[in-house]
């Protein structure tokens, strides 16, 4: 193993390797070393020479999201490591005439939208923490937001990618080829699987035109989403049904001591100033019982606020048909029962959403989980766990029934790391 650090420092500097510490934690796992290498063919030598060497990797980028998946199985043997895209954070072209741009995985979100608005683009994605995000960690958690009911999610944004396997190879889809995984559409593939099938280190997007004006309506109902003269529920179901074209619709919802939980909805609209006043009058006439509100400043900030409160907690990604959303709320509200438990919920319009979950012990939040859990799939639902202790962790996949689909996936994941070198454990079914 001592050979194996030593070619690692070869290959990417020896100031580029370094110990791990407890800022580098992994839930409670310390890594052994934190890698840096400075592009993607560095990124490639790193992997085999880990690979070879018998070494677990854990790919990481802005450590946004590092605590998300299930704990990192590992057996006391094999060493441990960090390879970090940090220092591969170019945006290396920007096609403004093509409405395309090439970014390399280490490269922020924040970052790639200050250089595509140079020319006015955007790429149409709202992750969290855009600041801090990189790349290649929005990517492999498939993290969208409000932007996705107009311009489709992650899956439909990428045209191309670049993947560092654990063999060595850089395999690419989309634009100049250096390899193909015949067979495999790899931008779609690797969108969401945690980095447990190759490191990404490139990407491809197509790109939008930043929009002239944006246009924010919020209204509220301290009567619940399906209560009322006007259901705040059949509101949002409405403008997905008319005309409109909206780049933003969610729903906000917190438990309450008394029975009247507030519940707040927010419309988006983009564009010319005479479309989006065109919009604005349709939806008041839409919501002429509703309550409307002065919306917030950071109101399409929503989801990043669930990560702050009262712990433990537990912060939950939930995905059901969009008109479930309201018979959702009631199974909240059936699990949370216990005085203990409370809740917040951001939900998007396309039936995507987060829950934050708090209670005053471990063993009632994983009580709820488990009977939240079993509720949402047994409606065709999944709901999975994001953030909790470790103490649920170790009790439950925090990614739910994968149902027949497994095996698949256990056969992709053989056919890309088949020395289960990448994140081991950390995916759907111990994948």
């Amino acid at each position: 193993m001592k050979t194996a650090w030593n070619d690692l420092r070869a290959v990417v500097g020896a100031g580029h390797v370094r110990a791990g510490s407890e800022l580098d934690a992994v839930d409670v796992f310390i890594p052994q070393m934190v890698v840096e290498p400075a592009n993607a063919e560095e990124i490639a030598h790193a992997l085999k020479i880990a690979t070879d060497a018998g070494l677990r990797v854990i790919p990481c980028g802005g450590t946004t999201k590092r605590d998300w998946g299930n704990p990192l199985r590992h057996d006391g043997q094999s060493g441990e490591l960090i390879l970090s895209t940090r220092r591969s954070n170019r945006v290396v072209e920007h096609a403004w005439g093509d409405m395309t741009a090439t970014v390399e995985a280490g490269c922020t979100f924040q970052q790639l939208q200050k250089t595509l608005a140079e020319h006015g683009q955007r790429l149409a994605l709202d992750p969290l923490w855009p600041e801090r995000a990189t790349i290649g960690g929005i990517l492999a958690t498939n993290d969208s937001g409000p932007l996705r009911i107009r311009f489709g999610s992650l899956r439909d944004l990428i045209i191309g990618i670049t993947l560092a396997l654990p063999d060595g190879t850089l395999a690419k889809s989309g634009g100049k080829v250096v390899k193909n995984v015949a067979g495999y559409d790899l931008p779609k593939l690797a969108t969401g699987s945690l980095g447990t099938l190759g490191m990404i280190t490139q990407a491809i997007f197509r790109l939008h035109p930043i929009p002239r004006e944006t246009r924010t309506l919020s209204f509220a109902s301290s009567e619940g989403l399906t209560s009322g003269r006007e259901s705040l529920h059949d509101l949002v179901l409405a403008i997905q049904d008319c005309n409109m074209v909206p780049t933003g619709v969610q729903m906000r919802a917190a438990s309450s001591p008394t029975e009247n939980e507030l519940h707040e909805v927010d419309v988006r609209f983009e564009g010319t100033t005479a479309g989006c006043e065109a919009q604005i009058e349709q939806t008041l006439r839409m919501a002429s019982g509703a309550r409307r509100i002065e919306a917030p400043a950071d109101v399409w900030n929503a989801r990043s606020t669930l990560w702050t409160g009262v712990e433990p907690s537990a912060i939950c990604k939930f995905s059901l048909v969009p008109t479930e959303i309201a018979s959702f709320l009631g199974l909240i509200r059936k699990v949370s029962r216990s005085p203990s438990l409370h809740w917040r919920l951001v939900a998007q319009a396309v039936g995507v959403g987060l829950l934050r979950l708090e209670g005053n012990d471990n063993a009632t939040l994983l009580s709820a989980l488990e009977d939240l859990r079993k509720q949402v799939e047994s409606r065709g639902g999944s709901l999975v766990i994001l953030r909790c202790p470790l103490e649920i962790k170790s009790k439950m996949d925090v990614w739910g029934s994968a149902s027949d689909a497994l095996p698949l996936m256990k056969s992709i994941k053989a056919r890309f790391d088949p020395r289960g070198t990448l994140n081991p454990g950390r995916f759907v079914g111990g994948i």
